[in-house]
């Protein structure tokens, strides 16, 4: 019996370890920020920085559109053989969309300091400041997974953590922690991270170019991201959207109570996203070499995963929920522990879907992401709203719950409506080339 086996399954799992590891680290650092400004601020303080925390995930949503998604599906799949010059055009493309985001930031906050300078705030200034390096660490992270390397990501999150475990120390123990310095401290972490590892990443800066040798690779990134872009606009409806309907509705503290339970959620979506890294270059590459049947495989096996995972996570925090609140933030949030038991399906509820949108993505086919979220955007306007405003916080956890299973109901009917049908007639008949789009039957 050959020893190939045992020794692919040992890579898998070192693979996968590195990966998880490198997700935790990456998540860790944040996560600590969060539960260090919770402690040591009012809940109002804490809830402005949720505020404006949640609109870099919106910029994060933006930034996945315009950079990460097509690179991950482009660079692991059809642009593989010219990866080096493939990253090099992408790292200089981010280094113009960053700066463009940070100038128009920082000429938000000049406007806002002089027209109204109330609502100027600490946390306003900090994303503002910070964003461009904030956006750019998801990018070091993932040109090591879209180069099967998780090694490198999990190096770099670990200068990442430390950097801004030590800092958040420091800062706490002078008593200057704030809004603001949580911001500048996790970007500080991504920079020292850029400056250690950047130069990994394996960028090709000699021969040609890589738009000579893809003269019309624009036109396809815009055909590709344009939904992905389109996605971002309305994703935010899913779970962000309900932080800024208890804004309006209720306070900035009941804010802060929301997020604080979140971030015991938060961590089995770690998980799930740290699987992620590497399941969507894999299921790229098995789509750009037609190999649809090992594509349906891979894709139903990430499904049953991710469903194992976040039905046995809240079960955890039911079991545990009580203890860990109390233990973060020291007796603060006592009070809210039934909410986090409701809240801790949420995972289950959305990253089902987002299992399936990724493996949608992964084909090449991202506008059915932005239907599903728009289809949840709608639910929130609709059922989220009414719910937040006569039962208050409880309906800002009930509407999350209905808004993400209106999310994966629409991502699964699409999926077996679309990959997974079109999938099993082309592994029964794969003469017949179908579900490929129209340059990679050029290329045939």
């Amino acid at each position: 019996m050959s020893s190939s086996g045992p020794l692919l399954s040992i890579t898998r799992a070192r693979t996968i370890a590195y990966s998880l590891a490198d997700q935790a680290l990456a998540v860790g650092g944040g996560f600590l920020a969060n539960v260090a400004l919770a402690r040591a601020q009012s809940k109002q303080e804490y809830g402005m920085f949720v505020l404006f925390y949640s609109v870099f995930s919106f910029l994060l949503g933006l930034y996945y559109a315009a950079i990460l998604e097509a690179y991950t599906v482009y660079g692991a799949g059809r642009y593989r053989e010219h990866f080096g010059q493939y990253s090099s055009l992408i790292v200089k493309s981010n280094v113009v969309l960053t700066s463009v985001v940070t100038l128009i930031l920082i000429s938000a906050c000049i406007v806002v300091s002089v027209v109204a300078p109330h609502l100027m705030s600490g946390a306003m200034l900090g994303l503002a400041l910070t964003a461009g390096l904030l956006l750019s660490g998801y990018l070091l992270r993932r040109a090591f997974y879209v180069r099967r390397q998780p090694i490198l990501a999990f190096g770099s999150s670990l200068v990442f953590f430390v950097t801004v475990g030590g800092l958040l120390w420091i800062t706490a123990d002078l008593s200057h922690l704030s809004a603001l310095s949580v911001f500048l401290i996790l970007a500080t972490g991504w920079l020292a991270a850029w400056a250690l590892f950047g130069s990994k990443i394996g960028l090709v800066g000699y021969g040609r170019s890589f738009l000579e040798l893809e003269p019309n690779y624009w036109a396809e990134h815009w055909n590709y991201s344009k939904w992905v872009l389109a996605t971002a606009f309305v994703f935010q409806f899913t779970t962000q959207g309900y932080y800024w309907l208890v804004a309006v509705f209720l306070s900035a503290k009941d804010v802060a109570n929301l997020r604080a339970l979140y971030l015991i959620v938060g961590p089995v979506e770690q998980v799930s996203i740290a699987v992620s890294y590497l399941i969507v270059p894999a299921l790229a590459a098995h789509y750009a070499g037609r190999r649809m049947g090992e594509f349906l495989s891979v894709t139903k096996l990430y499904v049953l995963a991710t469903i194992g995972i976040t039905a046995v996570y809240a079960i955890g925090v039911r079991v545990a929920g009580r203890s860990v609140v109390h233990l973060l933030y020291a007796g603060k949030y006592d009070g809210l522990t039934n909410y986090l038991f409701a809240l801790a399906f949420l995972p289950l509820v959305i990253w089902t879907g987002t299992t399936l949108a990724q493996a949608l993505n992964a084909a090449e086919k991202p506008q059915f992401a932005f239907w599903a979220y728009t289809s949840s955007g709608v639910a929130t306007f609709l059922v989220g709203v009414p719910l937040v405003v006569h039962y208050g916080l409880w309906g800002a956890v009930y509407g999350m719950l209905f808004s993400g299973a209106t999310y994966t109901v629409a991502l699964t009917v699409s999926f077996f409506l679309t990959v997974g049908r079109r999938s099993n007639l082309l592994v029964a008949a794969p003469e017949s080339r179908l579900d490929l789009n129209p340059i990679m039957e050029r290329e045939l």
